[in-house]
């Protein structure tokens, strides 16, 4: 029903965003603010913004959907063919990036991030979701959903809360490389967000799926 939203969502997440990142990390960060950034610590930045944005986000974009009133199952099958991607995609794509950038990141690091924060927690659902509705069915898996709803959304504000905390000391010693920093994600979020919408337009989408693809598209897998 979706097909041509979702074209657009996947060509802006995985053709665009990695490379719009990258080529704005080489202009801001490897040149505009280069005098004024540490040198050693350069081809790091750089690597951050890349490792940023080379994945959408797939849990806070749940939140946002629904701020923008979108079609829940469109955002559900969006973000389910996304993690189906990032499997396979994410550490190519990273690592191209990267020897692009004459960035060494070692490969096992790369494929450990993606067992850890997606096959790993994937597996643990699919357990979990097969003995549930084996053991009380789909009432069963409703009611605990409803349940653990609530729950998800305060699990990722921590999350955020505690990624903040942990780097505490560093945004307040540095808060000028923060904000150099912060201007080529900006710039990021805000061209691909329009692009996807944009496109998404054009093709006589309607917001209830332009919008939540207009995030997913923008978004970055901050975990």
């Amino acid at each position: 029903e979706h097909w041509r939203v979702i074209f657009v969502t996947l060509f802006i997440n995985w053709a665009v965003k990695p490379f719009s990142m990258a080529l704005l990390g080489w202009l801001f960060i490897g040149w505009l603010f280069r005098p004024y950034l540490p040198e050693d610590q350069i081809d790091s930045y750089i690597a951050g913004l890349i490792i940023l944005a080379a994945a959408p986000c797939t849990a806070m974009v749940f939140v946002w959907s629904n701020l923008t009133k979108g079609e829940p199952h469109f955002t559900l099958s969006q973000v389910a063919l996304n993690d189906a991607i990032m499997v396979v995609a994410f550490a190519p794509i990273v690592g191209l990036l990267l020897g692009l950038s004459a960035i060494t990141v070692p490969w096992d690091t790369l494929v450990l991030s993606v067992v850890l924060y997606i096959v790993i927690p994937v597996i643990i659902a699919q357990i979990l979701r097969r003995s549930i509705l084996a053991s009380g069915g789909e009432r069963a898996f409703d009611a605990i959903l409803k349940t653990l709803q609530p729950l998800s959304l305060i699990a990722l504000l921590a999350t955020l809360v505690l990624l903040f905390g942990f780097q505490g000391e560093q945004i307040i010693a540095q808060p000028m490389i923060i904000a150099m920093l912060a201007v080529p994600i900006l710039i990021q979020v805000y061209f691909n967000s329009g692009l996807a919408y944009l496109l998404n337009r054009i093709s006589g989408e309607q917001h209830c799926v332009a919008g939540p693809s207009a995030l997913i598209g923008a978004s970055n897998f901050f975990e």
